[in-house]
């Protein structure tokens, strides 16, 4: 049974893995700057994780669980109520679960860019650790979106569905906010923002099936 101050050193390595990697990014940030930053060693992230990449996956999996559990709690709850559910309702559980992830707490936005982060890592290993934690709860969204759109295809939703994960990475990492077609700054995040992507996205998903030139 870890000791409290095992317990302290896991902890501590894992918030100072999580702020580094949304700072630099996974591939750019040595595990000897997450040990320094945690006032630990190597053999303590040998010890508790087994490796960088079990680092990663404990960063992942503490980050994600309250985001998966209340996606499903949300999910479950619209496939209780009277009448199914509808894209506009899936699309809103999803996006602001996501994009509200930490709240206003200390660390809440460096949480949020962490994850948005991953999503866009070039390294598809990355890529593929992540999403084998969202898979179950996000693979049952897709399940229903692609329920709720009878009018398209299944791939069709798939692929709207990957675009709006990857908006949704976007807004979350700070960068969706920093596109602008001019030289002005374009100003903070604002809560605004979660309300134009979801109404943006819905109306992505609502759109008629697209038309594909024959070949």
């Amino acid at each position: 049974m870890p000791t409290p101050r095992s317990a302290a050193t896991r902890t501590r390595l894992l918030d100072a893995a999580e702020r580094l990697f949304a700072e630099h990014g996974f591939a750019a940030t040595s595990l000897r700057t997450v040990t320094d930053a945690a006032d630990a060693n190597v053999a303590a992230v040998n010890y508790h994780f087994g490796s960088k990449e079990g680092l990663l996956r404990a960063v992942v999996q503490r980050a994600m669980a309250a985001v998966n559990q209340e996606r499903l709690r949300l999910l479950d709850e619209l496939r209780g109520a009277a009448r199914p559910p509808v894209a506009a309702d899936l699309v809103r559980a999803f996006v602001v679960t996501g994009a509200r992830v930490g709240g206003a707490r200390a660390g809440g936005a460096g949480l949020r860019r962490f994850l948005g982060r991953l999503v866009c890592e070039p390294d598809p290993a990355i890529r593929r650790l992540f999403g084998a934690e969202v898979a179950p709860v996000e693979g049952e969204y897709l399940k229903a979106l692609t329920a709720a759109l009878p009018h398209l295809a299944p791939d069709e939703v798939a692929y709207r569905y990957r675009a709006m994960v990857g908006l949704l990475a976007l807004h979350q990492s700070g960068t969706l906010a920093d596109f602008h077609p001019g030289p002005t700054p374009s100003p903070a995040p604002t809560p605004n923002d979660v309300e134009h992507l979801t109404s943006m996205l819905t109306a992505a998903f609502e759109a008629p099936p697209a038309r594909v030139p024959e070949r």
